[in-house]
């Protein structure tokens, strides 16, 4: 599979570390990952922002695993937040998860279902 990240010169540039569009060529498979919630196997939901997203992006994690991939494979991330006062923290947190990797980006300020998650990710991937 290749990937080429686009951030064209006509537009403004990315707000944070993303790619504005990413093409994809030469893919196999394509995985959807439905939006991944703050919730442990065990039903728990942890307190604070930074460890409700750390969550997410292992349960993002333990989908791409399931499916033989890796954040490599990302070339899609929606994230939802309960509130627009995350946003520096979700950028960095994904930043540390991503390092160098850029995938296309979008955040969303929404309602989330339960009122005790702070954010929902879904992902898509290609391999």
């Amino acid at each position: 599979m290749k990937k080429r990240l686009i951030n064209s010169d006509e537009a403004p540039p990315p707000v944070g570390w993303y790619s504005q569009a990413l093409e994809v060529s030469d893919a196999q498979r394509i995985l959807f990952v439905s939006g991944q919630i703050p919730v442990t196997k065990d039903g728990e939901v942890p307190q604070g922002f930074g460890a409700q997203c750390r969550l997410v992006w292992a349960n993002v994690l333990a989908q791409l695993r399931a499916a033989d991939m890796t954040l490599d494979n990302i070339v899609k991330v929606t994230t939802f937040l309960s509130d627009r006062s995350y946003g520096q923290e979700n950028r960095d947190i994904r930043r540390e998860i991503f390092g160098d990797r850029a995938p296309a980006t979008t955040v969303i300020i929404t309602g989330i279902f339960d009122d005790q998650w702070l954010l929902e990710i879904e992902a898509i991937a290609a391999g």
